[in-house]
């Protein structure tokens, strides 16, 4: 069993991805990462896709329908799961993720740090204002790491979304704030690769000219994943799209726990484990 990284970089757009984020790429092309294009599940939403990558269901069946639906999700996550395996589980995400596999609503006052070894997120950070910088988030992530050595830990970040609502997927800004984002993780992966970690660089949704999402356009709905590891065969797997539902189960594979029932396994070209 190895210990897993899931990033989530919030609105970030599969082109815009491949166009600005050089640190990323530079894993492609020198055949230290598997890249795939990922066609996200429908509505392309926050909330929503938030259950879908860490259960494995979609909204249809979830009922998470809507960014306004405030409540425990029904599925058991991938926290869930790892948990109940003997696992240690830790997030650095925004406060969605706790109010679906934690407690809702989300108190600001008392919710936004957890240390409860008894709750599927054993330990948790939260933030609650979509401007919290990338840098802290991070910090928060790595203080995480450092601190309580998760088996799974979810790190889910928030400028590039909030960037590209302000001032569209087609701006400097956006486009910046992604690059920002790069940079940041081109301080942390190489530490994280050393440690062994298997590493899942993703997206929820992408972001349109208008500065939105939720609809079917390929700028909301094509996103990134760049998979890090030893199970993993290096290379540029994007001429197909890979289901975004094969993201959960996926997980659970890298982790070596069951994978709950309503998962849906999908092969995941590149994907070689390792035999123990």
């Amino acid at each position: 069993m190895g210990k897993v990284i899931e990033i989530v970089l919030d609105g970030l757009r599969y082109d815009v991805m491949r166009s600005s984020m050089g640190y990323l790429n530079h894993l492609v092309e020198k055949s230290q990462a598997a890249l795939y294009r990922v066609k996200s599940e429908l509505p392309s939403l926050s909330r929503p896709l938030y259950e879908v990558l860490l259960t494995g269901v979609p909204s249809c069946e979830s009922g998470i329908t809507s960014n306004q639906v405030v409540r425990l999700s029904h599925n058991p996550s991938i926290f869930h799961l790892a948990a109940n395996r003997g696992l240690k589980t830790a997030a650095a995400a925004y406060y969605w993720v706790s109010e679906l596999y934690q407690q809702a609503p989300f108190n600001h006052f008392t919710d936004r740090i957890q240390h409860d070894e008894t709750k599927p997120i054993q330990h948790g950070m939260y933030y609650f204002e979509d401007h919290y910088p990338d840098t802290h988030l991070f910090a928060d992530a790595e203080h995480l790491r450092r601190t309580y050595a998760p088996d799974f830990l979810y790190v889910h970040s928030m400028n590039i979304d909030d960037t590209g609502h302000k001032f569209t997927s087609d701006s400097a800004q956006y486009r910046g704030s992604a690059i920002k984002a790069d940079s940041i993780l081109a301080l942390l992966l190489p530490l994280w690769i050393k440690l062994g970690y298997t590493l899942l660089i993703t997206s929820d949704h992408g972001m349109n000219e208008d500065g939105h999402h939720g609809g079917t356009g390929d700028g909301v709905r094509d996103v990134p994943l760049l998979a890090i590891g030893p199970d993993f065969q290096p290379g540029d797997y994007t001429e197909a799209y890979l289901p975004q539902l094969a993201l959960a189960p996926l997980v659970c594979r890298l982790l070596d726990i069951p994978a709950s029932p309503a998962m849906v396994h999908i092969p995941v070209p590149g994907y070689q484990p390792v035999p123990v």
